[in-house]
């Protein structure tokens, strides 16, 4: 009997093992016409109207883009109640922060209205309505088209369409081309401005395991933060104003207490940003050979110099951890992805369906006459790529790297009024543009440690970088600096009013063009932006080819399967993914299971560590078993789980809902074995890694207290 029981549990890991990652991100419109009789055979209970619907209140009511696709938050109270991962909202509790109040580590939780924090610039958008305007406006393109013009013809067109669809209403309105231009839809979207922080668990629950355990399974992490919509008293979007009240959604999610079984019915909706499919084995081979490696070189350096300076204070830790965070993330991205590309054999498997869509176009004339040059295109762009190579590292040692050169390139608009207006009003609005946003930016930047950054950023540059596309003062850093660009920088810093906030304040009081036109930081800004311009142009010399590649190769593509269901790359649009709540097989001999609990949290400690540490509350409760009604039936208290679900970035914050509309979790990561996805979905591996709902109901109330907030929800025993 023992035998027949190991061998029964044995079978069920290796089947459960197996059980492949439903691919596709859905558009919520079309899942009636595409999608519902499938989610119905794997057990979802409600009906298509009740997740999309523009009658009446349904599910897609209840979800919010945050910050125009950045992350996704769901709505879970009559009152505005929006619950994201902390990490999308960690630039908000950062600059909440200070070294007296550090929520960061120790969390936030306003106990009344009154106590939760403004955040100017931070939004959440609802999608209102759904159009596919594809027979508006590819009718009025052909052939004889160049894509330049093709691309102005669509603009125009989708202008057109916005407009008409958004008059008179307090709506946007965004034309947004899928299939590699293939097809075109119209999303209308409502958005509102007032977004207050409500309450965050400490950085040392809400990103335990650092970077140590991002991307990776097991996790433990309780990865949320909770936000409130605001609006004006008739409920429409206004700008922050302490008369505004909460928002009353059409919709917020119930939350299941119950917890999920293996091979539950799991959905998820939110705003992923961006994949690539599609993408052709060149493609993939230049994102493997250049994309990735140079963003790896670059990061990898910055990483090291933002960490120098963190470790030398608790206000540095504070100045430099949200960009920290934010750069180390996609550096992770990155060696995992082209890992993943390596290990599955991504390249190859792209080769094989190319061979076979070539063999399909040239089996008859139409199709040759129609497709033929397809791959002959993307190919032939893919040859020599200094330029597109140049643009990647101009991206990420120039633009992304040091933040002060960027940041005094926008004070060009000042030099322009400077040098031809004499009016006074104009010159004085434009010195307050420059202020709005510089307490801000000084608040958290440390210029020696953008120095460092700009020195050895730029060298990085200079090594890898056609000489061809090297901004001018290099030669000035080689012929009078000994190409020492440590003294260069150095140089630059001390002499520039960009150096300390009191020098561009002492400057903005009285500007002058002739002061900023010879200002050493403004002169190296504008020669790294005309370089940005002109390596811009050279790779727009090949982007219509590949364009016009990419666009006939996919519409190819759905005429060559044309019984197979394709769905669209993500592009921040709302999609909705379906699957179940399963484990998986990582490697030979290697089974993980579906979810994580408490027990887990607790034996990773270690105990004063930046990412690992444990706060002493957490273990006196888990020593106690104080767990509520948050325990599962197990009586163990699940912390993380995973399902099948497919998902990329833009996807964080995401509600995890089961078959009855109920939400059992937030999506926040994936998992390190299938980081190509974005590339080539890998349904084997693909998991979708989310805090269990119920964690983050026992943080609210046994952790933080926090009954009010629990009190607002309707909840699901």
């Amino acid at each position: 009997m023992k035998r027949l029981l190991v061998f029964v549990v044995l079978l069920q890991i290796i089947l459960s093992g197996t059980v492949k990652a439903d691919e596709g991100m859905w558009l919520p419109a079309l899942i009636e016409k595409l999608n519902i009789k499938q989610m119905k055979q794997m057990g979802l209970s409600i009906n298509a109207e009740d997740i999309y619907s523009i009658n009446h209140s349904s599910l897609k009511d209840a979800v919010v883009a945050l910050d125009h696709g950045s992350c996704t938050a769901e709505l879970i109270s009559a009152e505005g109640l929006l619950l994201t991962n902390h990490h999308c909202g960690f630039d908000e509790i950062q600059q909440h922060s200070t070294v007296e109040h550090d929520y960061l580590r120790d969390g936030f939780w306003a106990k009344t209205k009154e106590e939760e924090l403004s955040n100017p610039g931070k939004t959440a958008s609802f999608l209102i309505r759904f159009e596919d305007v594809t027979s508006k406006i590819l009718p009025m393109l052909n052939d004889t088209m160049s894509e330049e013009g093709r691309r102005a013809k669509v603009r125009e067109i989708s202008s057109r369409i916005e407009k008409e669809a958004t008059a008179d209403t307090p709506y946007e309105g965004c034309v947004q081309s899928l299939y590699n231009d293939n097809k075109y839809y119209l999303f209308v979207y409502e958005t509102f401005r007032d977004i207050r922080l409500v309450g965050t668990p400490p950085q040392s629950m809400g990103k335990f395991g650092g970077d140590t355990d991002n991307w990776m399974w097991p996790r433990h992490t309780c990865d949320f933060s909770m936000f409130r919509i605001y609006c004006g008293k008739d409920g429409k979007p206004a700008a922050y104003s302490k008369d505004n009240v909460p928002y009353v959604p059409k919709h917020h999610l119930p939350i299941s207490l119950k917890g999920y079984q293996k091979n539950d019915f799991a959905m998820v909706m939110g705003y992923p940003g961006s994949t690539n499919r599609y993408k052709t084995s060149y493609g993939i081979n230049y994102t493997e050979t250049v994309t990735n490696p140079v963003r790896i070189k670059v990061r990898e350096e910055k990483l090291r110099i933002m960490k120098d300076f963190m470790n030398t204070s608790e206000h540095a830790r504070l100045m430099y951890s949200a960009k920290y965070a934010r750069s180390s993330n996609y550096y992770k991205y990155s060696i995992g992805q082209n890992k993943g590309l390596h290990d599955l054999n991504v390249i190859e498997k792209k080769k094989q369906l190319e061979d076979q869509f070539t063999q399909w176009v040239n089996a008859t004339p139409e199709r040759k006459a129609k497709y033929g040059e397809a791959l002959p295109l993307i190919a032939s762009e893919y040859q020599n790529v200094e330029d597109e190579k140049a643009m990647e590292y101009m991206m990420e040692a120039m633009v992304r790297g040091s933040e002060i050169f960027y940041y005094a390139y926008k004070t060009s608009p000042l030099n322009d009024v400077l040098k031809s207006e004499k009016d006074k009003e104009r010159i004085h609005s434009a010195v307050d543009r420059v202020k709005e946003g510089l307490d801000d930016f000084f608040k958290d930047f440390d210029p020696q440690t953008d120095q460092k950054t700009a020195a050895s950023l730029f060298r990085i540059y200079q090594e890898n970088v056609a000489p061809q596309y090297q901004p001018t003062f290099f030669k000035v850093v080689k012929n009078k600096y000994g190409n020492d660009f440590e003294k260069y920088t150095k140089r630059l810093y001390a002499k520039s009013i960009f150096g300390s906030q009191q020098k561009l304040v002492n400057f903005l009081a009285k500007p002058s063009a002739k002061v900023l036109e010879k200002d050493p930081i403004f002169q190296t800004s504008i020669e790294i932006f005309k370089m940005l311009e002109l390596i811009r142009d050279e790779t727009a010399k090949t982007t219509a080819a590949l364009s016009k590649g990419n666009r006939l190769f996919v519409g190819g593509l759905m005429e060559m399967e044309a019984d197979k269901t394709f769905y669209p790359d993500a592009n921040s649009s709302m999609r909705l993914t379906y699957g179940t709540v399963n484990g998986y097989v990582p490697r030979d001999a290697v089974w993980y299971d579906y979810f994580t609990t408490l027990r887990g949290y607790i034996e990773k400690e270690i105990p004063g560590d930046d990412e690992f540490d444990v706060p002493a509350k957490l273990k006196t409760l888990y020593q106690a078993k104080d767990f509520g009604r948050y325990a599962d039936q197990d009586g163990k208290l699940h912390t993380c789980f995973t399902t099948n679900n497919d998902i990329t970035g833009g996807n964080s914050g995401s509600p995890v809902i089961n078959a009855k509309g109920e939400l059992i979790g937030i999506a926040f990561d994936g998992n390190w074995e299938a980081m190509s996805g974005d590339l080539a979905f890998e349904n084997e591996l693909q998991k979708c890694i989310n805090v269990d709902i119920r964690f983050v109901l026992w943080t609210i109330d046994k952790m933080a207290g926090a009954q009010n907030l629990i009190d607002e929800m309707t909840i699901a025993n």
